[in-house]
């Protein structure tokens, strides 16, 4: 599950937008320690190569599922895309 909160107020474009940034919540019902700092190590990585696809000042929360723990790098990095394509961010690009 994704969250997008996109940048305010158009009328202060005179100041620059600040950096897009992505927060993780990863709840005990994913795993134990192990498997949810391993969740969020993937989708980290996942967000990492997307960020440059956010709109710039952007703030997005990703909510990690359980099905995560099992769920192959592939099929999360689909999933990311799938949520960022259906918030219209942009992020249509699949990558890699």
């Amino acid at each position: 599950m994704v969250h997008l909160r996109a940048p305010g107020d158009p009328t202060q474009l005179a100041q620059p937008a600040p950096p897009s940034q992505v927060g993780f919540v990863v709840s005990k019902a994913v795993g134990n320690a192990v498997v949810r700092n391993r969740v969020k190590r993937r989708l980290r990585h996942l967000a990492l190569a997307r960020l440059p696809l956010l709109p710039a000042g952007a703030r997005v929360v990703v909510r990690a599922l359980p099905p995560a723990a099992a769920a192959a790098y592939a099929d999360l990095g689909g999933e990311f895309d799938r949520c960022l394509t259906k918030l219209g961010t942009g992020a249509v690009a699949s990558v890699s």
